[in-house]
């Protein structure tokens, strides 16, 4: 098929990049969001250079836009012509007898791609179209998306307005509802609004005060999921592997305890870690270790279009908007593990009684304006290292998604480029949670983190079954 470029004006305004999006893009760390789309048939790759015309490059100016330098230093968005042929990878497989050996070749191949880093000289992102069988697709779309182009919000808001649904076209795809539950404190009285103002004075400080010490001298114990060392971790190999749960089966054991789907998962997650942890070695059940939790900074109940997200003043515009929350991991006990869900949900609760969020980021843009912002990839790379898991979460739709009447099976995402040992990404899609492990080859097991993430969830959801169900539950 004849090479479509697209139009540029050499002479167009350049837009600035982002803070976040030059601290990772940068001689110090270069991020990258890792998509999966997995289809019921196969791929129709002789459309590729039509959709990516038509319906992804129109989406935002950075998709055909490379970053340069000012004379300042300051990186800037210009926008070029676009080689689609250069984006797009349809990579040969060798011929297998089994399926496991099928499953095995393209988790390799997923693994060395996320490796690789983009070049600097064309727009940061690729595709790669794998029209070989896996377990669970007949088919897949790698997107490999440079984290400087914007956060999971943007790019996923990007990814689903290429796609309609596969029932109808015509009608637009739904999510889940993030909207809270009323507020009642108008109700309150002065005693509990003056309770609540100190209770947050109190948290923020020390929190902030926390984060800080966790970001520059603190570090958490070598243990099973945190080796300690990041020296040339840019090429050290890793493996994804991904489970999935029952959105229902979450939802059962929500209900029986009055907490959120958010503070579940969360609990399973650190008592799986745990878990796996004291099997490879028992001491580290007792270990200090922290999750750095990826959020969304804006003020937004759920996806929308494009172009609303990107005119939504109250939601911040397309980009980076994404901020680093420490969360420790509650230690192993002689404990019932269903606290480990309750822990869960006082710390996040606590958490939202905190400005340490907003307060970190403003620190961060202080120090790029004094330091500039190659010292402050420096510092989130130290982060990073000194914390012992990433984890991430996105929302996907509740009805089946297809591209050009491909019927999308399922989808899931990761984070490549960073110098931790462990990254949890959770995604929701058509009633199922798909949980995503990118775990460094040959320290953690991921076989085993597996098994016991998945043996929590069972021990959590028989516990939970046990307890009367409750007559009022959270959002």
């Amino acid at each position: 098929m004849k090479e479509m470029a697209m139009e540029y004006d050499p002479e167009a305004v350049q837009v600035p990049v982002s803070p976040v999006g030059q601290y990772f893009n940068s001689s110090v760390l270069q991020i990258y969001i890792i998509g999966v789309l997995e289809f019921e048939v196969p791929l129709d790759h002789s459309q590729a250079i039509p959709l990516l015309t038509q319906l992804f490059l129109p989406i935002n100016p950075r998709f055909s836009s490379i970053v340069v330098e000012d004379k300042r230093g300051d990186k800037q968005w210009k926008k070029v012509e676009v080689k689609l042929k250069d984006h797009i990878n349809i990579p040969i497989f060798p011929e297998f007898k089994t399926q496991e050996s099928y499953d095995n070749y393209f988790g390799d191949y997923l693994s060395r791609i996320a490796l690789e880093q983009l070049p600097q000289s064309r727009p940061l992102w690729e595709i790669h179209i794998i029209n070989y069988p896996t377990t669970n697709a007949t088919s897949s779309l790698i997107f490999k998306l440079h984290h400087a182009l914007g956060d999971g919000y943007s790019l996923m808001g990007a990814l689903l307005s290429c796609l309609q649904r596969a029932d109808d076209p015509s009608l637009p795809l739904t999510f889940p509802s993030l909207k809270k539950s009323s507020s009642k404190s108008s109700n309150k009285s002065f005693l509990d609004r003056f309770s609540w103002v100190m209770s947050s004075a109190y948290n923020t400080i020390e929190d902030l005060g926390w984060s800080i010490l966790k970001s520059s001298v603190m570090e958490d114990d070598e243990t099973p999921i945190r080796c300690g060392n990041n020296e040339g971790y840019e090429t050290r190999p890793f493996r994804i592997s991904t489970m999935e749960f029952s959105i229902d089966h979450i939802k059962l054991i929500k209900s029986r305890l009055g907490v959120t789907i958010n503070d579940v998962i969360t609990g399973i997650i650190f008592y799986g870690i745990r878990l796996y942890m004291e099997d490879i070695n028992y001491k580290s059940r007792a270990s200090n270790s922290t999750a750095l939790v990826l959020l969304n900074t804006r003020n937004a109940q759920g996806y929308e279009s494009v172009n609303e997200m990107l005119n939504a003043k109250a939601k911040g515009p397309w980009g980076n908007r994404i901020a680093f929350l420490h969360v420790p991991i509650p230690k192993l006990k002689e404990r019932c593990p269903l606290e480990f869900i309750w822990e869960a949900h006082n710390i996040i609760k606590r958490k939202k009684q905190s400005l340490a969020v907003p307060l970190t980021g403003m620190l961060l843009e202080m120090e790029s304006k004094f330091r500039g912002y190659e010292a402050v990839a420096k510092h989130i790379q130290g982060t990073l290292t000194k914390s012992s898991a990433v984890i991430t979460n996105l929302i996907g739709p509740t009805q089946q998604m297809s591209l050009a009447n491909h019927p999308v099976k399922g989808l899931y995402f990761t984070l490549a480029g960073g110098p931790e040992s462990l990254v949890i990404s959770i995604m929701s899609y058509m009633g199922v949670l798909r949980v995503t492990l990118k775990t460094q080859r040959y320290f953690i097991d991921e076989h085993k983190l597996k098994c016991c993430i998945k043996n929590a969830f069972e021990i959590m959801l028989k516990a939970a079954m046990e307890i009367p169900q409750q007559s009022k539950t959270s959002n």
